[in-house]
């Protein structure tokens, strides 16, 4: 079963502790589609310039992701440069260019207006509603959201949140969000707003995972160095959503092995700048990982 994500394809500087990598391909839609493309094919709805190169592009359908829903426009793809602290879970925005991306209106093939599978990456809510739209019958609708959205939209996060059964988000927004300190609270009151389960994502700490009737938390795989953090949250929600496509199990305990899943990913992504882990990953390693993470936290 095929997955539909809508979100950004950019270019990303990024220095960190350990070096530095310039101009490397990133995004939260690029991150989730090659994390979910090891387990179901992938539809990606986002926009690019005319300076996106054709080895990416290829690279990219290479790993079983559709990009009929790829607009091209005249411009220059979307620029983002960060630097991350000693404490990588801190990081400073150093420069910031939208171009094309600063006016994407996603629109949805109409091969794509059926899919079971859809996850709204970060973009503003109101754009994320006008997706759900175009959708003819989704079984399960995920979404991100960020900071910025939760102070500047709200109104629009709001009407988003009462559409979507999973929200995945990270421990700061989850506070912003609820209001509450404490992340259990935190979890509780979001559910109240709409969502019917919630996955606050805790870096080096791992995932919180509650729903109606189950509440389930895992650590991070443990790794002798981080190289890289960026992307680690969206690809996490890719093999998270690859995983439930691929087995259309989203009971509570196919839920989580999903989460084992996303956070066996995630820990890949990090192990190197950009998507280059995520470049020569196969599915053995995957599958391997996962057996080492189930063992080292089963007792």
């Amino acid at each position: 079963m095929s997955i539909v994500v809508v979100g950004s394809i950019a270019f990303d500087t990024i220095e960190t502790p350990e070096g530095r990598a310039a101009e490397v391909l990133g995004g939260s839609a690029t991150y989730f589609a090659l994390a979910a493309s090891y387990f179901a094919p992938v539809e990606l709805v986002a926009v690019v310039g005319e300076d996106f190169p054709d080895h990416e592009r290829s690279f990219l359908a290479g790993r079983g992701v559709d990009l009929a829903g790829v607009e091209v426009r005249g411009g220059r793809t979307f620029r983002w440069a960060g630097r991350y602290h000693e404490d990588m879970n801190v990081r400073d925005t150093v420069e910031l260019q939208l171009n094309v991306f600063g006016e994407f209106q996603p629109v949805l093939p109409a091969a794509y207006r059926d899919a079971q599978y859809i996850f709204l990456a970060n973009i503003h809510p109101g754009l994320q509603g006008d997706v759900l739209d175009q959708l003819t019958q989704p079984r399960l609708i995920a979404c991100d959201t960020m900071n910025h959205w939760i102070e500047g939209a709200w109104s629009d996060l709001g009407r988003l949140l009462a559409r979507v059964q999973l929200l995945v988000i990270n421990d700061e927004e989850a506070r912003m969000l609820s209001r509450e300190r404490n992340i259990v609270r935190a979890a509780r009151r979001i559910l109240e707003m709409g969502p019917e389960s919630v996955i606050i994502k805790r870096g080096e700490y791992g995932a919180f995972y509650v729903g109606p009737d189950t509440v389930f938390t895992v650590p991070a795989y443990p790794l002798e160095a981080v190289v890289d953090p960026t992307g680690a949250g969206d690809t996490f929600g890719g093999g998270l959503m690859g995983y439930l496509a691929a087995s259309g199990d989203l009971s509570p305990a196919g839920v989580h092995k999903g989460i084992v899943y996303g956070t066996v990913l995630a820990s890949y992504t990090v192990e190197a700048f950009g998507i280059d882990r995520l470049r020569r990953l196969g599915r053995e390693e995957i599958d391997d990982r996962y057996r080492k993470f189930v063992k080292m936290t089963r007792f």
